[in-house]
């Protein structure tokens, strides 16, 4: 009883000591699958090549492949957005609030302090953006008095990442959110309200995480996820399945065009199209394939490592 004791005490001291913000070896632990570049802190840098090929793939074919990876947990729907007909892609950078508790408000704050972090809370993970990322928020779907983010936040996070957000509450300024050009954005709901930080007074919210495994919804998101908004939803994609995910989505794009193309010819029935192709399909998708290679929507050098591996 009393080791059990101990060890939540140290666990504690360690959290508050780290300022909510997971440590490199904790971000490494907890993706051991991405074996690729990182960034200084150790959160998974998925290419900028994968990330533009990213925003052609539709969520259906994202959670399928996560699917059959045994990734259940990913997607997440019923999203307002701004900017609805523009596809969200970037990498995730993560943060927890909670309803504000001025006790553990204040020792954050100090240790905020500490760690040179200006201003207030609900800005210390904005600093931490680049381009490319998306800032993904639990805001504990906050309503009155919980928006963190307006129109001032959202210019700075739109400077830094070229990206918009996913928020788990209320946003407020949604007017001038709107006119910030490509700020495609999911978030929960609009409040003209704004939340209060002062720990001796009014305080609607508490930062307690950032970078750690976080909560959107029904999904679960780790920093460097690969964030794919569009439709209304929006799917995580672990940095080390964010390649197939992308082949895949080639591969099931050219097939699709193929079928549709030899379909509107009446070369084949539905059902032949449908069904698993039989060996004279693949021959004359493959053949079509080469044919096409300089106009098709996948690069060259994709179609052809494609082909390579292809008997036919």
């Amino acid at each position: 009883m009393k080791t059990n004791c101990l060890l939540l005490v140290l666990a504690c001291l360690c959290f508050l000591t780290q300022a909510q913000q997971i440590t490199r070896d904790q971000l490494l632990a907890l993706t051991p699958d991405w074996k690729g570049e990182r960034f200084a802190d150790g959160r998974p840098k998925v290419p900028d090549s994968l990330l533009d090929r990213m925003k052609l793939v539709t969520l259906e074919e994202a959670w399928a492949v996560l699917r059959n990876e045994n990734f259940k947990h990913q997607f997440d729907g019923d999203w307002k957005t701004i900017n609805p007909d523009s596809v969200l892609v970037g990498r995730a950078v993560t943060a927890i609030f909670m309803p504000g508790r001025p006790d553990i408000h204040r020792v954050i704050d100090k240790f905020g302090v500490r760690d040179k972090r200006v201003k207030s809370q609900n800005s210390w993970p904005i600093d931490l953006l680049v381009k490319r990322d998306v800032y993904v928020v639990d805001q504990f779907d906050a309503y009155e008095d919980g928006p963190t983010i307006g129109d001032n936040l959202g210019n700075s996070i739109y400077a830094k990442t070229g990206n918009g957000i996913v928020y788990d509450g209320a946003i407020r300024d949604i007017k001038g959110l709107k006119e910030i050009g490509s700020f495609t954005s999911f978030f929960r709901s609009y409040h003209p309200s704004h939340h209060l930080n002062n720990p001796d007074g009014d305080l609607n919210t508490t930062l307690v995480g950032i970078n750690q495994p976080t909560r959107i919804g029904k999904a679960t998101v780790m920093p460097g996820d690969v964030v794919l908004g569009r439709d209304g939803g929006v799917i995580f994609i672990p940095p080390h399945l964010a390649e197939k995910v992308v082949k895949t989505s080639e591969i099931v794009r050219l097939r699709d065009m193929f079928g549709h193309q030899r379909l509107r010819e009446g070369k084949y029935t539905p059902g032949q199209i449908d069904s698993r192709w039989s060996e004279e399909i693949e021959k004359d998708f493959s053949k079509w394939l080469n044919d096409h290679i300089n106009e098709l929507p996948v690069s060259k050098s994709q179609i052809q490592e494609f082909l390579k591996g292809r008997t036919w």
